[in-house]
């Protein structure tokens, strides 16, 4: 591909998440690159055929039918296996989870208690 045929896109992000994109790129055979562009498109696809379909007009591509994210995940990647998309589904679940906790403890509702071994709310001792 000729240079005039591709732009540079920077982005930052927790260098965990980055750390778990790599891990994945590498488990499916991908660069960096080419694992961030096909999870984008995947992504752009789900979240336009949702809106097209009269879905949610809030930016949640997440909310799409399980259906849709096979279909968006298998266009991508082309051959996936029944484990490649059990993690690429959970894991997006998994990420929003992440940002959820993270999301609850920055704000003081909740916290890590090292002797429960789990989260609980702020308030409870």
């Amino acid at each position: 591909m000729a240079g005039d045929d591709r732009a540079v896109v920077k982005t930052y992000v927790p260098p965990d998440q980055k750390e778990a994109w790599a891990e994945h790129a590498e488990q499916l055979d991908m660069s960096q690159s080419e694992f961030l562009r096909s999870m984008v498109q995947a992504g752009r696809r789900g979240f336009l055929a949702d809106r097209e379909e009269g879905g949610s007009e809030d930016a949640t591509p997440g909310g799409q039918g399980l259906e849709d994210r096979v279909l968006s995940t298998l266009s991508a990647e082309g051959v996936v296996s029944w484990g490649q998309l059990v993690e690429e589904l959970s894991g997006d679940f998994e990420d929003r989870l992440d940002e959820a906790v993270q999301s609850l403890s920055d704000a003081g509702e909740i916290r890590f208690d090292p002797r429960r071994d789990g989260f609980v709310l702020q308030g409870d001792r």
